[in-house]
């Protein structure tokens, strides 16, 4: 029970930070906000101060920062279609930018208490892809298929890619560049394609390399997003490896008590990790050009910026709402895919 509550608020603290993006901006170029909720459905509880009223609502899933005029025409001065283009725009993209800060200040945290992992080869297993290439524990992988490697999970990725075809492999040992090619080889027992690389290891972690491996993480984690929707669309991925809000909190639960286990520090470093993985996630996924997300909303803010002239709002606001049901109809498939997967 513990780590479902721990799960939950997990999943709560990124959203509502998603929305604080949305807020903060919309106060700072005096749009007016009707309402600040975390959570969907019914209000449980709630209060009014000043023109906003904060409240919690009975599904602790999502939230909304809904603004004066966001999608209805509105006299207030303070509405948001009465404000610049530039104006709308900081406020739609400060949202999922508010996750990638949040992504990147937790990454330091967690740097700090546990290093980070250079690409840094610390051992090659036996008759495996790696040795067959002559790569050597101490090499440094800097670049897969053109791909740059700067933290070792990268490598996962790109022998993910792969799919057991030849990868090129650039390297640095002794000082010198090196380059090699390898065929990653099907693990029966991992059910997956292995270079047979094992990393050197955390490295620990000052000041700078904190700083530094905050911003490649959020790098890295933008890029895993996205090359999972291309598979996700190119069969490289499956509808049932999808995970909505159920299969997130039952995966952010089962990790904590794993972990909890072992002590406070994994436990802590777990939920970390989940932090960084889903705001990073959520700030991906609603920069996608799709109706009713921020994304979807920027492109008509920069269509209005191109051609000097708003596109009709009732317009506008029919699109959005058709995304709504689509995404609605999308979550409820995923949430059955979830509930079906716990029985499974």
């Amino acid at each position: 029970m513990v780590s479902i509550i721990i799960a939950i608020l997990v999943f709560s603290v990124i959203v509502i930070f998603h929305e604080l993006g949305h807020f903060w901006l919309a106060k700072a170029n005096g749009i007016r906000v009707n309402e600040f909720s975390l959570g969907l459905g019914p209000t449980i509880v709630g209060f009014t101060k000043g023109d906003t009223k904060y409240s919690i609502k009975l599904l602790p899933f999502g939230g909304a920062c809904a603004m004066e005029g966001e999608d209805e025409e509105s006299d207030d001065d303070r509405a948001f279609g009465k404000k610049s283009v530039w104006a709308r725009m900081s406020v739609v993209f400060a949202g999922p930018f508010f996750n990638f800060i949040m992504a990147f200040v937790v990454a330091i945290i967690l740097i700090g208490l546990i290093g980070y992992d250079a690409p840094v080869i610390g051992e090659v297993l036996p008759d495996s892809a790696a040795q067959e290439a002559g790569l050597m524990a101490g090499d440094e992988i800097t670049n897969i298929n053109g791909h740059n490697i700067y933290v070792f999970r990268e490598i996962t990725m790109e022998v993910y890619k792969a799919k057991g075809n030849a990868t090129e492999i650039t390297f640095i040992r002794d000082g010198e560049k090196h380059k090699v090619t390898a065929n990653p080889k099907w693990n029966e027992e991992e059910g997956r394609y292995m270079f047979g690389l094992m990393s050197e290891g955390s490295t620990k972690a000052n000041i700078g390399s904190a700083l530094k491996y905050g911003v490649l993480e959020v790098r890295f984690l933008i890029y895993t997003t996205i090359e999972s929707l291309k598979m996700l669309f190119t069969g490289g991925a499956s509808f049932n490896d999808v995970s909505g809000p159920v299969g997130i909190v039952k995966q952010v639960g089962d990790s904590y008590s794993a972990n909890a286990s072992a002590g406070v520090l994994p436990a802590v470093c777990s939920v970390l990790s989940w932090i960084i993985l889903l705001s990073g996630n959520l700030g991906v996924m609603n920069l996608l050009p799709l109706p009713a997300l921020d994304g979807g909303r920027l492109v008509f803010l920069i269509i209005e910026a191109i051609r000097g002239k708003r596109v009709d709002p009732n317009k506008e606001a029919y699109v959005h709402f058709f995304g709504i049901i689509l995404l609605l109809g999308l979550m409820v498939l995923v949430m059955f895919n979830d509930i079906r997967k716990l029985f499974l």
